[in-house]
């Protein structure tokens, strides 16, 4: 996967710029496919391994579905939840992260919906060349301007979580909006995923001269629901992304932030590399192992969820000085490869 190179932006909102083919930081980057459903037997597999993986259908009324809102620590972050049922499954999804609308019961303790009180999804339309053109009533415009970017990054990781959309376009009142109005943050080209969410820059990089990866860390809120949060961190500039991933995960969270790190700062990686279409292997030494001879669940999830969402890859094998037997701390077989997660942070009321 070709690395994007980076640099600040003027936009009060901390945009970054792509500087690469031309492109905006809003970005048109063509993503990997996301949440898409289990259809190999791997995958089945996958499904059971999976921590953050459960049932699609919650009942005969609602199905699972993914929302990006604020946490309380004020990142932007995945929950799974049980909606209604619709025929727009994308329009629900964002009518469910308007703040003070029928979310609000859903959310465990501490998150909060991004858009603002009152906002009313006008309509929403997918192109044939993967743009989702969203128009909003006017009461989108209300926002604290602190939030512009989040708002953002919700509306763009939550709509590009489905295979059909890889561009947002924005309106609001049926006019194309062209840029946001608290903080300026230009909206001249369509909203990517390459946009990136919860930015940070590591201390030995420079802007310019860095290469963006989206790392999954640890949080919880008070009343001790874990959860996975997306983090892009602009790295010196590389061409190995996954190894730069992982190299990342090891280096683990800023820790003024408040994540909690997923791999221990003694992991060692023996090796990264494809080894089928589709898949790539990832062979730790035995430090990734606990005292029980197990890993984390919580860190395997961690490199599955960040690798495939930095490469192309669809699969990850996790090995252990060379040996598939793999036993997670939830009790789970990891010997054959695993798939990304369809539903990240599902909830339990």
């Amino acid at each position: 996967m070709k690395h994007q190179h980076w640099i600040r932006s003027a936009a009060i909102a901390g945009v970054i710029v792509l500087l690469t083919t031309g492109c905006s930081v809003l970005g048109t980057g063509k993503k990997s496919d996301i949440d898409a459903p289990p259809t190999t037997g791997a995958e089945v597999d996958a499904k059971t391994t999976s921590a953050a993986v459960t049932i699609d259908m919650i009942d005969e009324n609602s199905s699972q579905m993914t929302v990006y809102v604020k946490d309380a620590k004020g990142f932007v972050a995945p929950l799974s939840l049980g909606l209604p049922k619709s025929v727009s499954v994308a329009k629900t999804t964002l009518e469910y992260m308007v703040d003070g609308g029928p979310v609000a019961s859903l959310l465990p303790s501490g998150f909060q919906a991004l858009l603002p009180k009152g906002t009313k999804i006008v309509s929403l339309n997918i192109t044939s060349d993967k743009r989702a053109i969203v128009d909003f009533s006017k009461e989108f415009l209300n926002y604290d301007k602190q939030d512009e970017r989040k708002i953002l990054e919700a509306i763009t990781w939550n709509l590009t979580n489905f295979a059909s959309v890889e561009k947002v376009q924005l309106r609001v009142e049926g006019k194309d909006l062209k840029e946001m109005p608290q903080g300026k943050t230009p909206l001249d080209m369509p909203l990517a995923r390459s946009m990136g969410i919860n930015i940070e820059k590591a201390e030995d990089a420079e802007f310019g001269q860095s290469t963006p990866v989206t790392l999954y860390f640890l949080n919880q809120n008070d009343q001790n629901y874990k959860y996975y949060v997306p983090v892009t961190r602009l790295v010196k500039r590389t061409d190995d992304v996954a190894k730069a991933v992982v190299d990342q995960l090891i280096k683990g969270p800023d820790q003024k932030k408040g994540l909690a790190a997923v791999l221990n700062t003694t992991t060692e990686v023996k090796s990264i590399k494809p080894t089928a279409e589709g898949l790539i292997t990832v062979d730790f030494s035995n430090k990734l192992l606990g005292a029980d001879q197990k890993a984390s669940a919580d860190a395997l999830q961690s490199v599955i969820l960040s690798l495939t969402e930095n490469t192309g890859y669809k699969q990850v094998q996790i090995k252990v000085d060379g040996a598939v037997k793999i036993t997670s701390t939830d009790n789970q077989n990891y010997s054959k490869p695993v798939a990304r997660p369809a539903h990240i942070n599902p909830t339990k009321l």
